[in-house]
C-alpha cells in the first residue's frame, strides 16, 4: 500500500499544530489533577507547594521554574528547540486559564473521575507534543543533560530527580496522593500509545518516530 507524500507546507503545519495543542493539553490535563486534589504528578507537587509558598499562582509558578531549568541547560550544553521555549510558557499559561474556568469538584467519586480524565488527557497531550518533534521539554533536557554529564543512567537520573522535586513540593505543601501514584503508573503506557497514534509521516512516506531515551518521554 503506498503512502501519499504531504506537501512540506501541510506537514510543517500539522506538526506545529500538534506541537501547540499538545501543550495546551498538557497544561489543561494538570490543572484537572490539581482540581481533583488527590495528588498531583511530580512536578505538578513542586509548582503547587511553591505556589502555597509564594502566593503566585501554579501556572506562573510553572514558568517561572520551566525558565531556571531551562538556565541549567547552559553548563549541560543541552539546545533548546522551538518546543522547548514554548514549552515554558504555554502550559503554564494554560494551566492558570484551565483553572480559571473549572469550577470546583465535591465528592469522592466526581474527583476520582477528573483525576483519571487528568491522567489520560496528559497522555495524548504528551503523544501530540513529542510526536511533533519540536524538541523536549526543559525539565526532561535538564534529565538527559544529566544523564550524558554525569554517565549515569536515564532510570537513575529521571528517578533521583523525581523523588528530589516530590520530596520538595510536599514539604512546601503540595499534594501528594493516589493521583501521583497512579499518574507515575499509567503516564508511560498512555505516552507510548498516543505517541504512536500521533506519529506523523514525512514528506517521502517514512513513517518518523519520536526517539525516546530510556524514560525521556514526557515534555516537562
Amino acid at each position: 500500500m503506498s503512502i501519499t507524500a504531504v506537501p512540506r507546507g501541510a506537514h510543517l503545519t500539522r506538526r506545529l499544530t500538534q506541537l501547540y495543542a499538545g501543550l495546551a493539553l498538557y497544561g489543561a490535563s494538570s490543572a484537572l489533577l490539581v482540581v481533583a486534589g488527590l495528588g498531583l504528578e511530580p512536578w505538578g507537587v513542586l509548582h503547587q507547594g511553591l505556589a502555597e509558598l509564594t502566593g503566585i499562582s501554579i501556572g506562573v509558578v510553572s514558568i517561572i521554574i520551566g525558565a531556571i531549568v531551562l538556565l541549567a541547560w547552559i553548563p549541560l550544553r543541552q539546545r533548546p528547540g522551538l518546543g522547548t521555549v514554548s514549552n515554558v510558557f504555554a502550559v503554564g499559561l494554560a494551566m492558570d486559564g484551565t483553572l480559571a474556568l473549572v469550577p470546583e469538584v465535591h465528592g469522592l467519586v466526581a474527583r476520582a473521575g477528573v483525576m483519571v480524565a487528568g491522567i489520560v488527557l496528559n497522555g495524548v497531550a504528551t503523544g501530540l507534543y513529542i510526536a511533533a518533534r519540536f524538541g523536549p521539554g526543559p525539565r526532561d533536557g535538564l534529565m538527559t543533560g544529566l544523564h550524558r554529564r554525569t554517565g549515569r543512567s536515564i532510570r537513575f537520573v529521571r528517578t533521583a530527580i523525581e523523588i528530589a522535586v516530590v520530596v520538595t513540593g510536599f514539604a512546601l505543601g503540595g499534594s501528594l496522593g493516589a493521583g501521583t501514584v497512579l499518574y507515575a503508573l499509567a503516564i508511560g503506557p498512555l505516552a507510548q500509545f498516543f505517541l504512536r497514534f500521533f506519529t506523523i509521516t514525512d514528506n517521502g512516506g517514512t513513517t518518523v518516530t519520536a526517539r525516546t531515551s530510556g524514560q525521556a518521554i514526557l515534555p516537562q
